[in-house]
């Protein structure tokens, strides 16, 4: 088992309420019962089969203490004979092994190969590929309900970024984009909204995935961070219309970049100065100061900041005690950065199916972690203002 992967015992300390493990636990402990069996039987349950081994007669309950809490099972009995899950028998490390298949899952894509040989390790038997495929082919599903669920209320914030992977298509391995929208909502809460998978991040890209949340209740959105991507801004204007923070990390390295090696440190320091003010009307007046006095020199970076000045100080329209979240890509990055990490792992995907089983599984993953953090990332008073009555003036966005 991987490592990288957190613990059971660690994830059942960040929080009390740990019924969606115990869940997947259940659900995973009853689904292998059933298919070893169904592999006993030689039919599945309620299938009318001439050539069936034995017969069902009924369930008996077993309560399965573990790590992440107390599973009722429910053991399948046989007219002839008896069956025992392996991984109920005293002294087996079953319950490590159970929660390895389900990480594996996790962190392999639901790999079939992975699971099965995990299933095997457990002392299981009669289970086939096919059998093992329906299985993770369930726990498809929970990852579809999620990235397909409702979105309620208002989201005021909301991050788009991308990364890529490789995958084949139409026999020749492509680089695919996948995009992600992180959120957060009206309690000041954050989530995972979605994500897509595409050729290239084309603005119809975009403007579908950004469709796509609004159908599913997207709402209220204030302000959007995001790079500098044309297709990106053009789909935010067009389906949101929300201000547009321009990630100020990006802009900087595009600004150090006309300063050459010597003057970069002197020219981002120059240019933080606006940053450091503590209102949007005092850093923009600072922001204009600064480009005019690099203007002489070089004049290329002036009219970058020219250009850039309402995009990159957008975030200064906001609470201040936000701005820090708000600046740049940095809270998805962290994201996009072990999704890239884990599929690296994986080289180049099967198909676009895999590629979603996966990065899938991750948000899923990362979103529940978000979900049992006790701290707000943003708290109910900083974030009250945001609502209908908000009065501060907001920049506009330029398509």
């Amino acid at each position: 088992m991987t490592d990288t992967m957190m613990s059971l015992q660690a994830l059942v300390e960040k929080s009390a309420d740990a019924d969606l493990l115990r869940e997947m636990v259940g659900f995973a402990a009853q689904r292998l019962m059933e298919l070893e069996v169904e592999g006993l039987t030689g039919a599945a349950h309620g299938e009318r089969d001439p050539n069936r081994l034995n017969q069902r007669n009924g369930y008996r309950d077993r309560v399965w203490e573990t790590r992440a809490g107390t599973v009722e099972l429910r053991i399948p009995k046989l007219r002839k004979g008896s069956y025992f899950p392996g991984f109920l028998e005293p002294r087996r490390t079953a319950e490590k092994a159970l929660t390895a298949v389900i990480q594996e899952a996790y962190v392999q894509g639901v790999s079939t190969r992975s699971v099965d040989d995990l299933v095997k390790a457990m002392g299981m038997t009669g289970i086939s590929k096919s059998q093992v495929s329906r299985l993770c082919g369930e726990i498809d599903g929970k990852i579809a309900d999620f990235l397909n669920r409702p979105l309620e209320g208002d989201w005021p914030y909301v991050w788009l970024d991308a990364t890529y992977v490789k995958g084949r298509r139409d026999g020749h391995v492509v680089s695919v984009a996948v995009i992600i929208a992180v959120g957060v909502n009206g309690d000041g809460r954050r989530e995972v909204l979605g994500m897509a998978i595409g050729a290239s991040e084309a603005e119809t890209f975009w403007t579908d995935f950004l469709r796509s949340l609004a159908r599913r209740g997207l709402r209220g959105v204030k302000l959007v961070v995001s790079d500098a991507h044309l297709g990106l801004k053009a789909a935010v204007a067009k389906v949101l219309n929300a201000s547009w923070q321009r990630c100020r990390v990006h802009f900087m390295r595009n600004a150090v970049a006309h300063a050459g090696k010597q003057g970069r440190r002197v020219v981002s320091a120059f240019i933080g100065t606006a940053f450091a003010q503590d209102d949007a009307e005092a850093a923009r007046a600072q922001w204009r100061q600064v480009a005019d006095q690099l203007r002489p020199r070089v004049r290329k970076l002036a009219e970058l900041m020219d250009e850039a000045e309402t995009d990159v100080l957008a975030y200064m329209s906001f609470p201040a005690a936000h701005r820090t979240k708000l600046h740049s890509t940095n809270p998805i990055e962290r994201l996009n950065g072990e999704i890239k990490r884990r599929t690296d792992v994986v080289g180049i995907f099967p198909n676009d199916e895999a590629i979603t089983r996966l990065v899938g599984a991750i948000l899923l993953e990362q979103n529940d972690e978000w979900a049992v953090q006790r701290a707000r990332y943003m708290t109910l008073e900083t974030i009250a203002p945001l609502g209908d009555n908000l009065t501060v003036k907001l920049p506009a966005v330029a398509a």
